[in-house]
């Protein structure tokens, strides 16, 4: 039985884990965070990753959470409405259609708790060295004692320590879109019943929705700016920037910006989209952001993690256990479908990319094929 270390417990890793285990493989997750990450803006699940989370068994479950917007309001700069719309959100596209719309933390511990009882799970540590040899991977830990792995997948996010190791630094691989993205929770001071608030003021813009029955709010701010920190460990420096931008707003900027400054939840981070000539380096293969962030610009990035843990997952299976062979199957499966996605960032630059669009990304992957 092959081990496969897969270091992230987002959403790719354990879904990528649940299939490894049904295809007989012994997977580990590696965690840095005590437990599964709450917080988050909600994400999307859309096209061929809704027949993933049906395979999975967890398809009705995310129906039951998911989001029940009414629809949304447009604001101008002072406040005022000037669109309005029943049949679509930003967030979500339609509301009549299939796909469905989660928070995301939601999501992570659907994942978890569909897996943990089948798949080992370390929290509160992380991979810091990776070192192939002929026949595995000796692996050490921020904590534990050094292991070693006949595979190890990065499923570690944008910032993935897995690619730095087996890859180089990420300023080789990571194109930054020009704005940043703050996501923080706040309680309901804005009264808001299963209805989203979108507003743009020059470069900066947010849209804001209910949560949790209408007794919390969930706010994706976003603004225009070059690099302005070197990594998430300066989150402090980052929520300073979003509170400070927040102020400035005309309509609600003082609100938002208390709740900004005092939010436990805060998470803010540069759009960007990363691009590899080759997820794979020997046993190493990447996952999800850690290989083709198409950042949430994009809507896509859940759907692409879901897609591709399953698509690697059964390439492995097909492989009978030549990990080279069953890299590349992954890349020739998932590349096209990865370049669609991430197009959709860059489409309409400020704004969704269109219906169309989004329709042809989504579906554009058999996952029998």
């Amino acid at each position: 039985m092959q081990t496969v270390l897969i270091s992230g417990g987002g959403i790719a890793g354990p879904v990528l884990a649940h299939w490894l285990r049904r295809h007989g493989f012994a997977p580990t997750v590696v965690e840095r965070a005590p437990g599964p990450r709450p917080g988050g803006q909600a994400v999307d699940v859309r096209g061929v990753a809704l027949d993933v989370m049906e395979r999975t068994g967890l398809l009705e479950r995310a129906r039951r959470v998911r989001t029940r917007m009414r629809g949304m309001s447009v604001l101008a700069p002072d406040g005022r409405e000037v669109h309005r719309s029943t049949e679509s959100t930003f967030s979500s596209g339609r509301l009549d259609g299939e796909d469905i719309e989660l928070l995301r933390e939601d999501l992570v511990r659907m994942v978890y708790e569909h897996t943990r009882a089948d798949v080992e799970y370390v929290f509160g540590d992380g991979v810091t060295a990776l070192e192939e040899h002929g026949t595995g991977v000796r692996v050490g830990f921020a904590h534990g004692a050094a292991r070693t792995f006949d595979l190890v997948v990065g499923a570690d996010g944008l910032h993935s320590t897995v690619r730095r190791l087996a890859f180089g630094p990420e300023a080789e691989f990571a194109h930054p879109l020009g704005s940043h993205l703050a996501v923080f929770g706040a309680e309901n001071f804005l009264g808001l019943d299963d209805w989203q608030v979108w507003l743009q003021d020059g470069e900066s813009g947010f849209g804001i929705m209910p949560v949790r029955d209408g007794a919390e709010l969930r706010i994706a701010f976003g603004f225009g700016s070059g690099p302005l920190a070197e990594g998430p460990q300066d989150g402090e420096v980052l929520r300073r920037v979003v509170v400070e931008r927040l102020a400035a707003l005309r309509w609600e900027g003082a609100r938002l910006a208390e709740a900004a400054r005092t939010a436990p939840d805060f998470y803010c981070d540069a759009m960007a989209q990363i691009r590899m000539d080759r997820w794979s380096h020997g046993r190493v293969v990447l996952l999800g952001d850690a290989g083709y962030c198409p950042s949430p610009l994009s809507g896509q990035g859940t759907s692409l993690a879901l897609a591709g843990a399953h698509v690697l997952a059964g390439s492995l299976a097909r492989a009978g256990g030549d990990h080279r062979a069953a890299y590349a199957a992954y890349e020739r499966r998932m590349r096209p479908f990865v370049a669609l996605n991430q197009a959709l960032a860059t489409e309409n630059p400020g704004g969704p990319a269109s219906e169309e669009s989004v329709e042809h990304a989504k579906n554009a992957l058999a996952l029998d094929g």
